[in-house]
């Protein structure tokens, strides 16, 4: 059996099980067919061993969310909760945040909201200050947040930040596209590993 190291300790993630040839025999009596292989360089026929396996998606889940749920202690003495799940696990990818709720800054965030939601899962948020929404997000697991603000307006700019880091990069709106599917790309994210 595979296992894992919960919080709570090793439990088993998998099981695997050598079933010999007994469930084909059993099905071959009991059925009348014969369920053999015949193999050419043999010159017989034979029924094949079988390996099951079993594994649950309630287990693989809890084992992913509690090797990512992590409570981190920042630079200030603060804290912040923060659910590392790989970006290409995570269920909303970025999050577009109006710095304000007004001078067209929420119509922009939705425009940019239309464009990435036909690739992306995306969400909308506008409530309590930025560095609050930031938290909020940090805990829901949203790789990326990005801040509409007005510099925007002059030449079509957004800061992008990284959950994982906290890292901020001013970037242009026509890219944000390609930087996000580069991060949640199951290809590129499995080339890193």
């Amino acid at each position: 059996d595979i296992e894992f190291n919960f919080p709570f300790g090793f439990k088993e993630l998998e099981g695997i099980h050598s079933r010999t040839d007994f469930d084909l025999k059993a099905h071959e009596e009991y059925s009348g067919r014969k369920l053999q292989y015949f193999d050419a360089e043999l010159n017989q026929n034979y029924v094949p061993y079988v390996v099951e396996t079993s594994v649950g998606l309630d287990r693989m889940f809890l084992a992913v969310f509690a090797t990512s749920l992590k409570e981190e202690t920042l630079e200030d003495g603060s804290t912040r909760t923060v659910l590392k799940l790989p970006a290409v696990l995570a269920p909303t990818k970025a999050a577009v945040l109006p710095l304000v709720k007004k001078d067209g800054l929420p119509e922009i965030s939705k425009k940019i909201i239309d464009d990435l939601k036909w690739d992306f899962n995306v969400a909308y948020d506008e409530k309590d200050a930025v560095g609050r929404r930031y938290r909020r997000q940090d805990a829901l697991g949203t790789p990326f947040c990005i801040t509409v603000d007005h510099q925007t307006i002059e030449d079509q700019t957004v800061t992008i930040r990284h959950r994982d880091t906290m890292k901020q990069d001013r970037v242009a709106i026509a890219d944000l596209k390609s930087i996000i599917e580069n991060e949640v790309s199951m290809k590129n994210w499995l080339m890193k590993m």
